[in-house]
């Protein structure tokens, strides 16, 4: 039997972890202005909707010290970036055109 066809091609989720207790967090870093600028971007590039993309805020993913941080399923890409243009490369490569970004891999070892 054939696994079920996923409800989205891809799912892109941010961390926008804000930390009371002042260590850092992604939400320091511009996490929400980058959220924001990714479904913009898709949405312009009409990539979201059902069988296509999802853009989804996310709690602490833990993984603090890559930040701040971002994860594609169901590739289970993680991704650190700095600006809106590592967005625009995000969305455009990988989320339209399924190529990851190996410049903004988030190194395998780090954690929180």
């Amino acid at each position: 039997m054939d696994a079920p066809k996923s409800y989205y091609q891809r799912h892109i989720f941010f961390c926008l972890n804000q930390r009371d207790n002042g260590e850092d967090c992604c939400a320091n870093h511009r996490a929400q202005a980058a959220f924001d600028r990714c479904k913009s971007q898709a949405k312009s590039l009409g990539l979201l909707g059902t069988g296509k993309v999802r853009v989804n805020k996310a709690g602490c993913l833990d993984r603090c010290a890559g930040g701040p941080i971002a994860v594609v399923y169901p590739e289970a890409i993680w991704y650190s970036y700095v600006d809106e243009s590592d967005i625009d490369e995000i969305v455009q490569s990988h989320l339209r055109d399924g190529k990851v970004v190996e410049r903004l891999l988030t190194p395998p070892d780090v954690g929180r």
